[in-house]
């Protein structure tokens, strides 16, 4: 997958999650994940541009990684969110998908870096 696309693709998992954040019921437990999400899914695509102008090969895996985690946030938000029945499955099935595809990708990248 090229640059392009993996910045596509995480900007485009953001607004899906800014989207479905606005579709939840505003209850206090809602808002309060709803925010959580909103600044994990936000912060994939963020920390992704700037591994990419890091300014060493240290700061590029530090910065890969910190996407890394914060795509597996995202994911832990979303399970709470269908968890404790806030959200559907079947609402949260493409963008957890998504939230997987992406993790992968940020897995096998960290890994790649690390043992060259």
């Amino acid at each position: 997958m090229g640059e392009m696309d993996l910045r596509k693709r995480t900007k485009l998992f953001a607004l899906s999650i800014i989207k479905f954040s606005e579709l939840l019921p505003k209850t206090r437990a809602a808002d309060v994940l709803a925010k959580q999400l909103i600044r994990s899914a936000t912060s994939v695509g963020a920390n992704y541009l700037a591994a990419r102008s890091g300014k060493s090969r240290a700061d590029f895996a530090c910065k890969l990684k910190t996407s890394e985690e914060e795509i597996i946030e995202s994911k832990y938000w979303l399970e709470l969110l269908i968890e404790s029945e806030i959200a559907k499955q079947e609402h949260v099935k493409d963008i957890l998908k998504e939230a997987n595809e992406l993790s992968a990708i940020f897995i096998a990248s960290s890994k790649t870096i690390r043992t060259r």
